[in-house]
C-alpha cells in the first residue's frame, strides 16, 4: 500500500492559520451569538473573512501607504492615487512574534503590529510606511520595521496644540509629508485631485455621523461591535466598496429606527467606550460587554470615532489652504493621551455620556500603553465629579483574561441595571 504522505507547515502557514482562527472565531461570535444581525453587516464580515482567513489582496496594482497610527492624513494620500492602510494590529499571534522583538512591557498593538512586519504575512504588503512621532513606542518600533527591509518616514506631530508655534510645527509636518509622497509618487498634487480626496473621505464620515444619530435612540439599531467592524474595515478597504457598503447599512439602520427595533433588552446598560482602540480581530471587551446584555452607543477610540467624527473644514478651495485645512483637522481635533494636557479627551467622553443618555463608561487601557494607563487617573476622577459610573480595565491580547474581565464586566453592568430599576 502507498505510504500516507506528510506536508512539513511552514512557519508562515502556520501563522495563517493561526490568525485565520482568531479572525474566525471573532466574526462566527458576531455572526451567529447576537440576535437579529443585520444584512448589511454581511458585506463587512465577509470583508474580513477574505483578507484574514484567505488571505486575499485587495489593491492589486495599486501604490499602498502603510500608516501607522490615524494621524497620517489620508486625505493627501488618497489625493496621490495611493491607498491608505493603516497597520495597527490586533491579532494574539502576531502579537506572540513581536514580544520576541519588544520589551514584555510594552503595547500589545504596538508589538503585534511589529510582529506582524517581522512575519511579513500581508495580503497587501505596503510600498512605504509613514509613522507619527506621537506614541513613543510605536516612534521606536518603527526603527525595528525598518530594519526588516522597509522605508518607514517619520512624520513629526506636536505634543501640544493649544499654540499658533505647534499648529504651524505640524502643518509644516504635512506639507513636508505630502511632498514626500508626490516624490516616492512620482506624480503631483493637484488642486482637483486634493478637492476630491476631501470630499470622498468627508461623505464617508457623514455614513458614520448617520450611523452615530441612530444610536442616540432608546431602541439601539446597531450593536457597538458591528460598529468597530465597520470603522476598523476603513482601516484598508476599497473607499468607493466601503461606501456603497455603507450606505446600504445606513438605510437598514434607519430603517430599524422607524419601526423601534433595539439590539438590546429593557433593561440593558448603555455604554461609552474609550481608552486604548479596539482594532481587529481583539474585540474581547467590546464583545463581554454586549454578551453580557450591555449596548455600546458610543466611544472615543482613534479606532472609530475619532477617525470619523470630524470633518476637514476649508476656507479657500486653493491647494496650499486644502493642505493646512487637513493639517487643522488633524491636530485640533485630536484627543490622542499623547498630549502633555487632553481636557479634550475629558469633555468628549462627558459631552458623549450626556448626549447617548449612557448609564456608564468603559475605559480600556492596555498593559503597556502607558499614556492610556496614565491619564486614566484624571477621566475616573472628572467622571466622578460628573456622577458617571466608570469601570477600568486593565487587558492584553492573551485570551486568557476572559474569565476575569467578564466577571469584572457582569458586575458592573448588573449594578448600572441596579440604578435604572432606583430611578423607575
Amino acid at each position: 500500500m502507498p505510504t500516507a504522505k506528510h506536508t512539513i507547515e511552514t512557519p508562515q502557514a502556520r501563522q495563517n492559520r493561526h490568525k485565520a482562527m482568531e479572525a474566525i472565531i471573532l466574526l462566527n461570535a458576531l455572526r451567529e451569538d447576537f440576535k437579529a444581525p443585520l444584512e448589511g453587516m454581511r458585506y463587512f464580515y465577509d470583508l474580513f473573512e477574505r483578507v484574514y482567513c484567505h488571505q486575499e489582496p485587495q489593491h492589486e496594482g495599486s501604490v499602498k501607504v502603510g500608516t501607522m497610527c490615524i494621524q497620517i492624513p489620508s486625505e493627501i494620500i488618497r489625493a496621490l492615487d495611493a491607498v491608505p492602510i493603516r497597520l495597527c494590529n490586533g491579532f494574539y499571534a502576531d502579537d506572540e512574534i513581536g514580544s520576541e522583538l519588544m520589551p514584555q512591557k510594552s503595547c500589545p498593538l504596538v508589538r503585534a503590529t511589529v510582529g506582524h512586519f517581522a512575519s511579513d504575512n500581508f495580503s497587501d504588503r505596503p510600498d512605504i510606511l509613514f509613522s507619527p512621532t506621537t506614541c513613543d513606542q510605536k516612534t521606536k518600533a518603527g526603527a525595528i520595521i525598518e530594519s526588516f527591509g522597509h522605508r518607514v518616514i517619520d512624520v513629526e506631530f506636536p505634543r501640544t496644540k493649544e499654540s499658533e508655534a505647534s499648529r504651524n510645527y505640524w502643518r509644516t509636518s504635512v506639507r513636508h509629508f505630502a511632498k514626500t509622497l508626490s516624490s516616492f509618487r512620482g506624480r503631483k498634487l493637484t488642486r482637483s485631485r486634493m478637492h476630491e480626496a476631501i470630499r470622498e473621505v468627508g461623505y464617508a464620515q457623514s455614513l458614520y455621523h448617520r450611523l452615530a444619530a441612530a444610536r442616540e435612540n432608546d431602541a439601539v439599531p446597531i450593536r457597538g461591535v458591528d460598529m468597530f467592524l465597520v470603522t476598523n474595515a476603513f482601516f484598508f478597504d476599497k473607499s468607493e466598496r466601503w461606501i456603497a457598503a455603507a450606505e446600504r447599512l445606513v438605510d437598514e439602520v434607519e430603517a430599524r429606527v422607524a419601526s423601534g427595533f433595539h439590539v438590546g433588552g429593557k433593561m440593558s446598560p448603555r455604554i461609552v467606550f474609550t481608552g486604548s482602540p479596539p482594532v481587529f480581530p481583539n474585540y474581547k471587551i467590546p464583545v463581554i460587554l454586549e454578551t453580557s446584555d450591555a449596548v455600546i452607543v458610543a466611544d472615543e477610540t482613534c479606532s472609530s470615532n475619532r477617525m470619523f467624527n470630524d470633518m476637514v473644514s476649508v476656507d479657500e478651495w486653493n491647494l496650499n489652504s486644502m493642505i493646512d485645512s487637513v493639517a487643522d483637522k488633524y491636530l485640533k481635533a485630536c484627543t490622542c493621551p499623547i498630549f502633555t494636557k487632553n481636557d479634550d479627551r475629558i469633555r468628549k467622553i462627558i459631552r458623549l455620556a450626556k448626549q447617548y443618555n449612557a448609564d456608564g463608561v468603559v475605559y480600556q487601557a492596555y498593559a503597556g500603553c502607558q499614556v492610556y494607563e496614565m491619564e486614566q487617573q484624571s477621566v475616573l476622577a472628572a467622571m466622578e465629579k460628573e456622577g458617571i459610573p466608570i469601570l477600568y480595565l486593565e487587558s492584553d491580547y492573551s485570551p486568557s483574561q476572559q474569565g476575569q474581565l467578564t466577571t469584572r464586566v457582569e458586575a458592573f453592568v448588573e449594578s448600572l441595571k441596579n440604578r435604572r430599576r432606583k430611578r423607575k
